[in-house]
């Protein structure tokens, strides 16, 4: 068998063979008449099309030559006979074309004896030379990472890798068409930031030459600056972008993924709840075309009833431990019986974080979990009935969280209080405490009304999909192969 570079320098040879007979391998300019998904559905024998695409499979037999043509959306057969197209065209295919290239034929339809449609190919053109070889159809590309790294040979191999995708953009439109058919307005908000707000995250560091500050990649999808619209009279705002955090890679989290953030003026986290859970079986059924799923050990159906689950009874009931009296020490002892790891560093958010997530993991859901403990949650407002928890919210699905609303935190004295105790966690060295802004004070102090808050990134796509974060990202980020080779 040939080597990649034999391979290469073979096609390199082809490659100039086509320039010295006067021909671009790689043209500008293209003119077709259909796609191939055009030819195929209204096939019609006798009709002439001039169509394109890239060579997929090649089959010669002396004076015929079989190919398959596909343009990303259709597939045709092609048929070049020698007495039937001009010598020097026969030869030129015969010698320079290869299972990868982009190509342009005329010609006649027809079907063969054995009933495939088929073009009877009096002209062809050469659109890209390819000088790789494609993976082969069978075998295609094995190991993830370099799945990963070559997505666009393992979207043209695998048809359900594309159609993965196809459903992604069609689950972020679902999700922009809901809310603007409720009136919201979509906004754009500040990527790089001064502070950064709406989240508890390790954010990204970057710098601004011009005006010569350190500034940070926003680890929410604008949140403090959609309050600030509550504050300027728009009602309803939301916004589907990009978010950054410096943060571990998992199967449930990458360090930049599509998150949407919506505010809502006058409505609280009840209201927010129902809200969501309209969205969420919308999303499922117009996208999957289902509200049933099976996502690793969790089957769930977003049109069941959502139990609330209360933050507190739900982790004493799976570890025997009250979250709300517990002191660090015991909260470390049960984390260590768990057999759960963590730094040791920690402090009290942490931990209550930490147990919790060792919880979430048996929940199949649809639920939300509610009642959480105000130390964990400092933009949320406190229950008038328990100044201890919040009134906040997150779908539970799939042993996962799926997003997190709350009742928004509008009184500035009460959030500054918060602010000043997240500044004494990060003095103290935790990296993911959420950083005060004094601006976003100032405008809490001139007036925002009561609004509801919510956002979830694209993991509810991974779930629904069933794959993980890696899977459902088009271009992952990937360590480049110069760095792997030196470690």
């Amino acid at each position: 068998m040939a080597s990649l570079d034999e391979i290469r320098q073979t096609r390199l040879e082809k490659k100039k063979k086509l320039e010295d007979k006067g021909i671009n391998p790689y043209p500008a300019q293209v003119e077709f008449d259909l796609s191939l998904k055009e030819v195929t559905d209204n096939f019609e024998e006798g009709k002439k099309v001039k169509v394109v695409g890239r060579v997929m499979s090649l089959r010669s037999q002396g004076v015929l030559n079989f190919f398959d043509l596909f343009d990303g959306g259709g597939k045709i057969q092609g048929l070049i006979k020698k007495d039937e197209i001009e010598e020097e065209k026969f030869s030129l295919f015969d010698e320079t074309v290869d299972i990868g290239d982009f190509i342009l034929i005329e010609g006649e339809l027809f079907i063969t004896k054995r009933g495939q449609q088929t073009v009877a190919v009096s002209d062809w053109h050469m659109l890209t030379k390819s000088l790789r070889p494609l993976p082969e159809k069978w075998h295609g590309i094995k190991d993830a990472e370099e799945r990963y790294r070559k997505r666009y040979l393992d979207i043209l191999m695998n048809p359900e890798v594309k159609d993965l995708f196809i459903k992604k953009a069609k689950f972020w439109n679902v999700v922009r068409d809901f809310f603007r058919s409720r009136d919201f307005i979509e906004v754009e908000t500040p990527i790089l930031e001064v502070t950064t707000g709406g989240a508890e995250a390790r954010p990204f560091v970057t710098h601004h030459n011009d005006f010569d500050i350190d500034l940070y990649l926003r680890i929410s999808a604008g949140e403090l600056w959609q309050k600030r619209l509550m504050s300027a009279s728009f009602g309803k705002t939301f916004e589907i972008g990009k978010v950054f955090r410096n943060e571990g890679t998992s199967t449930e989290h990458l360090q930049e993924f599509t998150n949407l953030e919506f505010y809502w003026a006058y409505a609280d986290y009840k209201k927010g709840m129902k809200l969501v859970k309209e969205m969420y079986k919308k999303i499922a059924q117009e996208v999957f075309g289902t509200t049933k799923f099976k996502t690793g050990e969790h089957e769930f159906d977003l049109a069941d009833e959502w139990r609330k689950i209360d933050y507190r009874d739900e982790v004493l009931k799976q570890t025997g431990l009250d979250v709300l009296g517990a002191s660090e020490e015991e909260m470390k002892a049960k984390l260590e019986e768990l057999k759960v790891k963590y730094s040791g560093g920690e402090n009290k958010e942490r931990l209550i974080d930490t147990l919790w997530k060792y919880c979430r993991k048996n929940i199949a859901g649809p639920a939300f979990l509610v009642n959480h403990p105000k130390l964990i949650a400092p933009l949320a407002k406190a229950k008038p009935e328990n100044n201890d928890l919040v009134e906040m919210f997150q779908p539970i699905i799939a042993g996962s969280e799926i997003g997190r609303g709350y009742s928004e935190l509008n009184d500035p004295v009460d959030q500054q209080e918060r602010f000043n105790q997240q500044q004494e966690l990060l003095k103290a060295g935790d990296q993911e405490a959420m950083m005060p802004d004094a601006e976003f004070i100032e405008m809490l102090e001139y007036g925002m009304p009561p609004t509801c808050g919510f956002g979830f990134g694209e993991r509810f796509f991974w779930v629904l999909a069933g794959v993980s974060g890696r899977e459902g990202t088009l271009f992952p980020l990937m360590r480049p192969k110069d760095t792997e080779n030196k470690k």
